[in-house]
């Protein structure tokens, strides 16, 4: 099914935590599927250019000091520091020490990508994506990212909320639960908005 006209009109790509703490190998929060879906990834984000249209990353930070955060994920704790701003480690994949908090190199922003910093699950809450969006025209989104069923959705729900139609692209998702992965692109397609791949979403461009 193609992606429905009134689901991209001015749209923007929102790439949801593609980082090295959880895309990187033996990241803290590894998701070993998300590596599957950098060549996704790469073909949106060259057909977004391509068109002009904007590319926004978000980046989830742990804080540094006991939140509810630690609780559900204890990797953000002193002892393994997982995705603390500042902090560099060593990943064998590219045998190389990064910060962890970084997008990945394949996905490298460019200079004047706009780049959410959340210390939550949403790239709404508590930060100026809504406002940023709206400056910029932004009529619609497609998201993409890790993990599905985490932040993927609860940015692309809270992009309901704020009344932008809304696309999660099924292969540039990923988690590391596959039931959970497939229950929630079916419930989000079901009251909130589309799912469609990639091709689909390019082939809208135009």
């Amino acid at each position: 099914m193609a992606v429905q006209r009134n689901a991209f009109e001015n749209p923007a790509l929102l790439i949801v935590d593609m980082q090295n703490d959880f895309v990187r190998q033996d990241a803290p929060l590894q998701v070993p599927d998300a590596v599957g879906t950098i060549a996704a990834h790469q073909a949106l984000i060259a057909a977004f250019r391509k068109h002009g249209r904007p590319v926004i990353f978000t980046k989830f930070l742990s804080t540094k000091t006991p939140s509810l955060g630690w609780l559900w994920s204890p990797e953000c704790e002193p002892h393994t520091k997982c995705c603390w701003p500042g902090h560099r480690r060593h990943y064998p994949d590219l045998d190389t020490a990064l910060d962890c908090t970084a997008v990945i190199d394949e996905l490298r922003p460019d200079d004047g990508d706009l780049i959410i910093e959340k210390y939550g699950y949403g790239a709404f809450h508590g930060t100026n994506l809504n406002d940023s969006l709206r400056d910029m025209g932004v009529g619609s989104l497609a998201v993409t990212g890790t993990v599905t069923q985490i932040c993927v959705e609860e940015t692309a729900r809270q992009a309901f909320h704020h009344r932008f139609p809304t696309t999660v692209v099924a292969d540039a998702v990923s988690s590391f639960d596959p039931e959970l992965h497939a229950a929630t692109l079916r419930n989000f397609a079901m009251k909130f908005g589309w799912v469609q791949s990639s091709a689909e979403v390019i082939a809208a461009l135009g």
